[in-house]
């Protein structure tokens, strides 16, 4: 095969390998050897065409011109003169600071438990093997850090008097054995945060997870501390997966609990930053987290839907129908916030274009009279029916912060399995405390109204689509002729 031989050719020159093109249907690049193991006998197979290679090919090479790689010398281009000594930049470790506290989640905080005063927190206990190790905050594919400082450290910053003890030998936990100095060490603070979770030993490439519970003795040594503590305790949750933590979500003398993922190294001061009050947490959980009983829902039925008479609860926010710890979405904030619809429309109607008349009869209809058309029938009447949604948003509360404004659509029950809701965007807003913002979101409705029907095909649906922004919902009909 032509392309075949020419890819061989471009390898060599660039010492890439085989894995950097993607020859496998829908993918362009892969970092790991499968490609290199497996992609000549998908050519042979027929598996893998010559126009998917080309199209790898086009992408990869299109990304490397774009990058000036291929004019000349490459280090008199606009990147050129990047290199180790820019990394570590002020600008760029305030960017990793920023996207560490933006990322931050607070999930529960009973009483407004949090943000702690300095001059009420006379003495804290850090608790959890993750506390003074730098590199569970990192996550993988990542660098060198430039000035590395754990949770414990940028924590101690705050109040003098802090202690650590890791009540954990490492993640895993599968011994009790240092209980007992964590449990002292909690007896004698004045206050307590727990840090456990997960990090590469329970979770990367090549390594799923058999539970969504907390590894080994963790959830032991948390309720451990929990029961020591004087007052109730702050639980810092890590990992980039979901846990079931409802022993914390409904134990009260956990008060208040955050996610932080693999913050990276600025994760340990944003962390001290929300806790103390500095910074106001904004972030949102980009996943549902499931409870326990979702592990046996057999990992090869990738079935969406719900499917309530084999038992099936479905997958994502958009079907799931199972319990839930905390949903895609949630997330807390040291304030609270009003909203307000100050512009959506009440009706909207496929205007009668030549493409649209010449479906107008295939609108399928339902036994109530309520009708679905067919997206692919009238694509170019799509963007007509675009408009934006304009949102107001008050913190009505004491604290500055930033916000994150999620909107949602849920449409008429026309089609068998239609999501029980589905995101149409977001955007993050910066509040004053007592003051209102306004902000828009563009919304779609060949997209964001549509669903899918048995068939494969996206319909629009026509009725009464409801946009959702919080508790606050407005009706939008839909009128198909």
């Amino acid at each position: 095969m032509k392309s075949m031989g020419c890819l061989r050719v471009l390898c060599k020159i660039s010492c890439r390998k085989l894995e950097l093109i993607g020859a496998l249907k829908g993918m362009d690049i892969n970092c790991g050897s499968f490609l290199v193991r497996n992609t000549e006998s998908a050519v042979k197979q027929g598996k893998v065409g010559e126009e998917d290679i080309d199209r790898a090919l086009l992408n990869l090479f299109s990304v490397q011109l774009r990058l000036g790689i291929f004019d000349g010398d490459p280090r008199k281009g606009q990147f050129g003169k990047l290199g180790p000594k820019d990394v570590c930049k002020s600008e760029h470790r305030k960017l990793a600071l920023e996207a560490a506290r933006q990322g931050i989640v607070l999930l529960k905080n009973e009483d407004n438990f949090l943000p702690f005063r300095e001059d009420v927190v006379s003495s804290l206990a850090v608790v959890g093997p993750h506390a003074r190790n730098i590199s569970n905050m990192l996550g993988s594919y990542t660098g060198i850090p430039c000035s590395p400082k754990s949770l414990f450290e940028e924590l101690q910053a705050y109040v003098q008097m802090t202690s650590h003890a890791a009540g954990c030998q490492d993640i895993p936990c599968n011994a009790s054995d240092a209980f007992h100095e964590a449990i002292l060490a909690a007896k004698n603070a004045n206050y307590v945060i727990v840090v456990v979770g997960l990090d590469l030993t329970q979770e990367t490439e090549d390594l799923d997870r058999v539970s969504l519970l907390l590894p080994g003795k963790q959830m032991d040594l948390v309720s451990s501390i929990a029961a020591a503590s004087k007052n109730p305790i702050v639980l810092v949750l890590t990992g980039g997966g979901p846990l079931d933590v409802s022993f914390a979500q409904n134990d009260p003398r956990i008060a208040s609990i955050l996610w932080i993922g693999y913050p990276g190294e600025a994760g340990g001061k944003a962390l001290a930053e929300i806790i103390f009050g500095d910074v106001n947490p904004g972030g949102r959980l980009p996943v549902t987290w499931y409870t326990e009983s979702f592990t046996k829902v057999p990992m090869n039925n990738m079935n969406m839907r719900a499917d309530p008479s084999h038992g099936y609860p479905g997958r994502t926010y958009r079907f799931y129908t199972g319990d839930r710890v905390y949903g895609y979405g949630h997330g807390l904030s040291y304030t609270n916030f009003h909203y307000k619809f100050l512009s959506a429309p009440p009706k909207l109607t496929l205007l009668k274009s030549s493409r649209a008349n010449i479906y107008r009869n295939r609108v399928l209809r339902d036994a109530e009279g309520l009708a679905s058309l067919d997206i692919a029938e009238i694509e170019e009447s799509c963007d007509s029916l675009k408009f934006r949604v304009q949102i107001s948003v008050t913190n009505v509360g004491d604290m500055k912060g930033s916000h994150v404004v999620i909107l949602f659509s849920r449409a008429p029950r026309l089609i068998q399995g239609t999501p029980q809701k589905q995101l149409i965007g977001f955007d993050r807003v910066h509040t004053f405390p007592n003051t209102s913002i306004e902000t828009s979101i563009l919304v779609d409705p060949c997209d964001h109204f549509s669903v899918v029907n048995e068939s494969g095909k996206r319909m629009l649906v026509g009725g009464g689509h409801v946009l959702m922004l919080g508790d606050l919902e407005h009706i939008v009909s839909v009128e198909l002729n």
